[in-house]
């Protein structure tokens, strides 16, 4: 007995809630729909009426209340409406209006303050109303508006009906239901219902053996032959989902472009998107008497551009090209890319002095080593960091321009050049969604605690209500700054920070590149052999590598090179046979710190192909100059391995632009343990690019590795990379400000 009562209270009890929640949800609801309903035609007629009454106002007339009668504001189905002249004068136009007015004063003074029309919903003397505050334009009367009130009581009575249409008629549904079931289990069928659950159970599992048994019960014989077909259409559609599993690619899975542009949609709900970096996608430049459009070298250009083609915005960068003051409109805008106009680009200008103090000085010669761990020391001047804070100003400043007339905006913001900008938007717009993705590593503590303003520049970070790292790992040396720094509070269960009243949640999102299952799926392309490619060089040799970065001291292009020269010395039998195309944009070329680097890479260059040269061979091909994705392909696609040898890196996309290049799926790949890829390309050879001798190995092991073993890794690794593309990346940041509740 007290298991039976047990059961149907359990009935009760759960039936119940699930009505409570489904009828609080519809509540809500419709509760919503009512609103937006209310405000959307209360506007609608607003606009109507001012146009009837008002608009001569704004051309000049005086204002005149004689034909708006009562008869007149009921037919437009208004409770009441008045005039704002001044704080001490607002004028009633109908009788019923004026217990309305007090109440709303303060609201009708804050929209005159904001100077904008709104609506809001206000309860006045127990009956809800709809107040909309239309501002009345007029030079000689700057605070005039027009103010109207609809009755909105009818939503909460339509709400309230809801609790007995729905609530209780399921409630007492479900008494009854259990009322029955509890005579039922008295009238002795205890058996039978335990029968039942031994098919349910069976259905469940696939046991047909047990559903053979057919009931002794005759009355149980629908329920059986119900329970039988639901075991029998189970086990049809895990079938068929285990064969669409064999067949399909996975294709819903898989980012795209258009993908993402739905998903933006929805998650921005016309909301403005703006990207602000200091390098610009386009730069225009002088070629002669012509202007070309060239794209720069930088890996975060290549991960941010997809997204805003699949999505549109605004990108605000620095101009750097010497004809890109030529080609922007009278707001500094440009529509990108050319032909296309996907997106635009607003330019901003910085002087000389900004550029080499604000990008040379503070943030390449003092956050740039002070973030990679390349035994390069960072250099702190107070006139770099002063124009560090003036350039991040100058940028908040263009980002709150283009804002100024968007509710809601999301922008996120591009690396370590802008790490006061978070907090320096949000100040102005604490409605803005704002997040900063750090495209380079964080050092731990201790590194990071050098910086003479490093509690300037983490309380600027922690203005944005998302912080983005390519790992998990330097997301924890991040939190183990600020608390060490800073007076925060630090919730490593949800890994937030909470400064004030300001929560910021950090987060690793590993950047990728835009490969899609198009790309996955796409027919191998014809390609040149590396005797080919290297014959338009003058080098004969059967074997290449490819190694594509910015001379920079933290890209490990030194280490490789003694690598390559170890190899060489001891599997002799590879000289005149390999080749390593080492392609080097310059950057940055001002810093003695990367003239040196460029020198010291030319020097070690030129000691090693002197020590194996031979007429028709060398073992290092440099080719310093900036090269075109396009330029680059054919040595992707065509070298035998790739080596991507960091000494300490965020990301690196070279690995992934590697990957995606092979649509034959071979060749191997040989990646740094210090670049953030090592944590998601497992089918490469990860080395640690200090130690030569294990790096030298691993170009024999490259070299010999027999196909099968290349299709297997490359096919991995092709597949991670589809599934973890840009646009996924994008999503899961988009995603993550969309959920922050500002």
């Amino acid at each position: 007995m007290k298991i039976n009562l047990a059961l149907i209270t359990s009935i009760i009890v759960a039936v119940g809630l699930v009505a409570l929640g489904f009828t609080i949800f519809q509540i809500s609801s419709d509760r919503e729909q009512l609103r937006n309903e209310l405000e959307g035609k209360t506007i609608r007629v607003v606009e109507d009426f001012y146009k009837a009454y008002f608009e001569r106002v704004e051309q000049g007339d005086s204002l005149r209340y004689s034909k708006i009668t009562d008869s007149v504001i009921n037919q437009y189905r208004f409770a009441g409406i008045a005039v704002y002249v001044s704080q001490d004068s607002i004028v009633p136009l109908n009788q019923d209006v004026k217990p309305l007015l007090a109440p709303s004063t303060d609201f009708i003074s804050q929209v005159i303050s904001a100077d904008s029309s709104m609506g809001r919903f206000i309860r006045i003397n127990n009956n809800n109303y709809y107040v909309y505050t239309r501002l009345i334009q007029k030079a000689d009367l700057p605070a005039a508006a027009a103010v109207f009130y609809t009755d909105a009581e009818y939503i909460k009575n339509l709400t309230n009906g809801i609790w007995f249409r729905n609530f209780w008629r399921w409630f007492l549904q479900a008494l009854a239901i259990s009322v029955v079931t509890l005579l039922i289990i008295r009238w002795g069928i205890l058996s039978p219902i335990n029968k039942v659950i031994e098919w349910a159970r069976a259905a469940r599992l696939g046991n047909f053996e047990l559903l053979q048994k057919r009931p002794r019960v005759k009355f149980l014989e629908p329920l059986y032959k119900e329970i039988s077909g639901i075991a029998k259409a189970m086990q049809e559609a895990k079938a068929v989902a285990q064969e669409e599993a064999k067949l399909r690619t996975t294709a819903e899975s898989v980012w795209t472009p258009e993908r993402l542009n739905e998903e933006m949609k929805v998650l921005l709900q016309n909301k403005m998107m703006v990207v602000i970096s200091n390098r610009e996608p386009y730069m225009h430049v002088r070629v002669g008497r012509e202007i070309e459009c060239i794209v720069p070298a930088s890996g975060m250009v290549t991960a941010m551009e997809p997204i805003l083609k699949a999505c549109g915005g605004l990108w605000i960068a620095s101009g750097s090209g010497d004809a890109d003051k030529e080609t922007v409109d009278e707001h500094d805008k440009v529509s990108v890319p050319p032909y296309e106009n996907k997106y635009t680009l607003r330019r901003v200008w910085l002087t000389k002095e900004q550029e080499n103090h604000f990008y040379y000085g503070f943030s390449n010669e003092g956050l740039w080593p002070l973030c990679h761990i390349a035994h390069t020391r960072p250099v702190f001047r107070k006139i770099d960091w002063d124009y560090y804070v003036e350039v991040n100003q100058l940028y908040a400043k263009a980002v709150l321009e283009e804002i100024k007339n968007e509710d809601d905006p999301f922008i996120l913001v591009q690396d370590y050049h802008f790490a006061l900008l978070p907090l320096f938007i949000k100040q102005e717009r604490p409605d803005a969604k704002v997040a900063i993705f750090w495209h380079i590593p964080w050092p731990n503590p201790e590194s990071f605690g050098i910086c003479p303003w490093q509690k300037e520049l983490l309380q600027g970070m922690l203005g944005a209500d998302l912080i983005g790292f390519h790992t998990q790992y330097h997301c924890n040396n991040f939190l183990e700054t600020v608390n060490n720094a800073l007076e925060s509070r630090v919730i490593w269960e949800s890994f937030s920070v909470k400064v004030g009243n300001h929560f910021t949640l950090v987060k690793p999102f590993p950047i990728s590149i835009a490969f899609t299952l198009k790309n996955y799926e796409a027919e191998p392309t014809p390609r040149q052999e590396p005797a080919e490619l290297l014959k338009q060089h003058g080098i004969t040799a059967q074997y290449m590598c490819i190694g594509v970065e910015r001379i920079d001291y933290t890209k490990g292009l030194i280490e490789k090179f003694l690598a390559v020269e170890r190899f060489l010395d001891k599997y002799p039998d590879y000289q005149g046979q390999f080749t390593l195309v080492q392609i080097g944009a310059v950057s940055r070329s001002l810093l003695k710190t990367y003239s040196d680097t460029v020198n010291a890479v030319e020097a070690e260059i030129n000691r090693i192909n002197g020590k194996f040269k031979t007429k028709n061979w060398q073992p290092i091909l440099f080719l310093k100059r900036h090269h075109s994705h396009e330029e680059i392909m054919p040595y992707y696609k065509g070298a035998n391995l790739c080596m991507v040898t960091s000494l300490h890196d965020g990301m690196n996309l070279v690995a992934k632009e590697f990957i995606a290049s092979r649509d034959q799926n071979d060749g191997v790949l040989i990646l740094s343990r210090f670049a953030g890829a090592s944590q998601e390309l497992h089918g490469a050879i990860i080395v640690n690019p200090y130690d030569i001798e294990k790096t030298a190995d691993a170009i024999k092991q490259a070299l010999e590795m027999p196909k099968d073993k290349q299709y297997q890794k490359m096919k991995q690794m092709r597949r991670m990379i589809m599934n973890h593309n840009v646009y996924a990346w994008a999503s899961n940041i988009l995603r993550s400000m969309a959920s922050i509740q500002n």
